[in-house]
């Protein structure tokens, strides 16, 4: 199982409705064939470290994880989701003992970026939503 967490928070002067709109794209892409489970709601850590809300999605395995990445579904949301994020924090966990796991999900992850420029360089703008640092 891998288990892909984002806490993220609103730009300033987000409205109700878009930050609902925003919420309601993040439900439709974490509910795609290939996750086990998943959530989308409020963050409950520490006010000020400047979180307000989280993202969990679960996948069975790197066959799941890659038809989440493409379904056209999470490509779509994206644009709809990621400019209204003022930052975004990613954590990655997994029960697969495989030690070369993160090194292939981040390379999972870079050859998206190579493939969709233009999601590259939205990413981007969300402080924290970059590429992923390359395992050590």
């Amino acid at each position: 199982m891998i288990v892909l967490m984002l806490r993220f928070s609103f730009k300033a002067g987000t409205t109700p409705e878009r930050k609902e709109s925003v919420l309601a794209a993040m439900r439709r892409t974490s509910q795609v064939e290939s996750t086990s489970f998943s959530f989308v709601g409020a963050d409950l850590g520490d006010p000020a470290e400047g979180y307000t809300h989280g993202y969990c999605v679960a996948l069975d395995d790197l066959d799941a994880l890659d038809r989440y990445m493409y379904d056209p579904v999470h490509l779509e949301g994206d644009f709809e989701i990621l400019p209204h994020l003022s930052r975004l924090t990613q954590v990655r966990l997994s029960d697969d003992a495989d030690p070369d796991l993160d090194d292939r999900i981040v390379a999972m992850h870079r050859k998206k970026l190579a493939t969709y420029p233009e999601w590259d360089r939205l990413l981007s703008t969300v402080p924290g939503g970059g590429a992923p640092p390359v395992p050590a």
